[in-house]
């Protein structure tokens, strides 16, 4: 007698359970795709999920941005020196001190000794007078307190004022950490929107445009020494786009978010105060 085909000896039961057992996979992996699809079209890290944060974040800023320029509370450089020094926050173009009231706040809360000025509510000035300016209120305010050197925070413009001080004015001796928050380092096309409303009254727009002669000489010669550069800057951000951020040398942090975000954001506030105050690893 002749041995049966493999055929007859496949089982048409064993070929309909795993028939079944492919369609159960396929109708939970479904069932899956279903259920996180909320969180995944609409959660926090979602593309609307973003875009809705973003929006609140830009009220946000705006709120506080008209706040204006007073500052009611003085920051106290009679304490003793703790882990890191002083943080000068500078706002960007058409900014004001109150536009980075948030993220002062929770600064503070956190214990930094937080330092901002006045350099006008426009800031539609040159950018080098800023940084000069800078230059003087940074010695005036070291010279009375303990430390030796300060960190730097700047968002957009300010960003550039910090690197400019750091990088032409000598301010490498006097600033430990530079934070440039979704700042132009390469320009933005955005500032012929200055250019347009504001005209000849604002050179810092004509300085803000891709090649300009003030981008050109900031962007001469290497990274100022001993000065710990990061670039941390927003995915989304239709101001300042994400490539016009890259700084050669600096520390690149990206968020998924937009540019008023960067100051705003719990998130990125986060992020800020990790680079600003590392974590110590336990011995």
């Amino acid at each position: 007698m002749s041995e049966p085909s493999e055929l007859s000896r496949r089982s048409p039961l064993r070929g309909i359970g795993t028939l079944a057992a492919n369609a159960v996979r396929r109708s939970s992996w479904v069932a899956r795709y279903l259920a996180e699809a909320p969180s995944r079209w609409l959660g926090r890290r979602s593309t609307v999920g973003q875009d809705l944060a973003g929006g609140a974040d830009g009220l946000a800023y705006l709120r506080g941005l008209v706040r204006g320029n007073r500052v009611r509370r003085q920051a106290a450089f009679d304490a003793p020196p703790t882990g890191s020094p002083p943080v000068l926050l500078i706002h960007g173009f058409l900014g004001t001190r109150g536009s980075m009231y948030m993220l002062e706040r929770r600064m503070v809360e956190d214990g930094f000794v937080v330092v901002s000025f006045n350099i006008g509510t426009l800031n539609v000035r040159d950018i080098r007078r800023s940084a000069f300016m800078i230059h003087r209120k940074i010695e005036r305010v070291l010279a009375q307190t303990p430390w030796e050197k300060i960190d730097i925070v700047g968002h957009s413009m300010g960003g550039l004022i910090g690197l400019y001080y750091a990088k032409k004015l000598g301010g490498h001796t006097r600033v430990r950490k530079l934070v440039m928050m979704g700042t132009p380092v390469h320009g933005t096309w955005v500032a012929l929107a200055g250019i347009a409303t504001l005209g000849l009254w604002s050179t810092s727009s004509w300085q803000l445009l891709p090649r300009s002669r003030f981008l050109d000489e900031l962007a001469q010669g290497p990274l100022p020494h001993g000065v710990e550069i990061h670039s941390l800057s927003a995915a989304r951000d239709w101001v300042v786009p994400l490539r016009r951020t890259r700084l050669p040398g600096a520390t690149v942090n990206t968020v998924p978010l937009g540019h008023s975000s960067l100051v705003v954001s719990e998130d990125v506030y986060r992020r800020l105060s990790g680079i600003l105050r590392p974590p110590t690893l336990a011995p």
